[in-house]
């Protein structure tokens, strides 16, 4: 499975550094193509002294159009934002597709393929709230960044990872997240 993960500039950057460890250790995935927007580095250097690329992961520049997953003949699988921004968001709901990161949701939604936007915004605005229906109804799935706790977290990386392994079963890649009603993953 080839991933493309697009981390946008807001708050929540530990959900993104948690989120590639996992997609970088899974069999399932054979390559992960990250792109950050304009702001998303300098958060993720205030939030978690950056993001590490490196392993089956590969960092491409939100202005390079040529990356294989900017166009619809790519082998890319799906898609996860994370976190998405409401501007991105609505970036998104709108078709504009000026950057490589918006670009890439853009090919996602028009080939039908899966993407998924881990939105970190709260509380919602109309125009939020009509811009998550929009992408709704072109296909994508809108999986706010909204933790469990059933399954008893002691930790901030536990409570994270909550969310984390919610969006890896959206994508179809095995996890160990605990599972509602069980013990078990």
């Amino acid at each position: 499975m080839n991933v493309v993960l697009g981390i946008s500039g807001a708050s929540g950057s530990i959900y993104a550094q948690r989120l590639l460890k996992y997609l970088c250790e899974s069999p399932q995935v054979s390559q992960v193509s990250v792109v950050m927007s304009r702001n998303a580095g300098e958060i993720a250097r205030q939030e978690v002294g950056g993001i590490e690329v490196g392993g089956k992961a590969t960092l491409y520049s939100d202005s390079d159009f040529t990356a294989p997953f900017a166009s619809g003949s790519s082998r890319c699988d799906s898609m996860v934002v994370c976190p998405c921004s409401m501007g991105t968001l609505g970036r998104i709901a709108g078709g504009i597709s000026d950057t490589l990161l918006l670009r890439a949701a853009d090919v996602m939604l028009k080939e039908r393929r899966r993407i998924v936007l881990v939105v970190r915004e709260t509380p919602y605005s109309l125009i939020h709230i009509r811009n998550m229906e929009t992408v709704t109804l072109a296909g994508g799935i809108v999986c706010p960044a909204t933790p469990s706790f059933y399954s008893a977290p002691d930790s901030v990386s536990e409570v994270v990872d909550t969310v984390v392994f919610r969006v890896l079963d959206l994508l179809g890649v095995e996890n160990g997240g605990k599972r509602w009603g069980s013990s078990q993953p």
